[in-house]
């Protein structure tokens, strides 16, 4: 059985980067009042849903670690922690909606560029660093808890997923 490709790191970093330019982007041209505006089929103002976008990238790095962690382990275990998630989905999406709606307070329109700064340069930095067996390491998901999730995902695929969570919240903004 040959190896496999490589894992495309130029891609990957450059969506990281288109990310962070879109948000720039978003947070110069909208108004107070685009902010302050309900975003499109979600709870959330539009601040609110912008800081749930960067929260995407920030759960980036703890997901690394577990998927380091956990893919060591044997594979009944990680089938049952990603289950056993999967039963505190209610509780997860309170969490995850009150959350973003507390931190929008902290990590307002005027914090939020420069913190997402911080996170895309820290996930730069981790993915420059890491080696092919680390980004092909696995664990099971919590399927319930992200459309984006798959049952089992690769450290590749999670330095990939908040791209699709930022394009697919995107979607939702409604600023003028």
């Amino acid at each position: 059985m040959s190896e496999p490709p490589p894992v495309d790191r130029a891609a990957i970093a450059a969506d990281l980067d288109r990310a962070r330019r879109a948000l720039h982007d978003l947070l110069d041209h909208a108004s107070p009042e685009d902010f302050e505006r309900h975003s499109n089929g979600t709870r959330w103002t539009n601040e609110q849903l912008l800081f749930h976008m960067v929260f995407g990238y920030m759960v980036v790095r703890r997901l690394l670690v577990l998927v380091r962690v956990v893919s060591r382990l044997p594979d009944p275990i990680g089938h049952g922690f990603a289950r056993a998630l999967d039963t505190t989905t209610p509780v997860f999406h309170q969490i995850n909606y009150l959350g973003s709606c507390a931190a929008a307070t902290v990590f307002d329109r005027h914090r939020m560029g420069p913190h997402f700064d911080r996170v895309i340069a820290k996930l730069q930095h981790s993915l420059a660093k890491e080696s092919e067996t680390n980004l092909r390491r696995s664990m099971a998901f919590p399927v319930r808890w992200d459309p984006f999730f798959t049952e089992t995902m690769t450290a590749e695929q999670v330095y990939r997923y908040p791209g699709k969570h930022f394009d697919f919240h995107r979607a939702q903004l409604t600023l003028g």
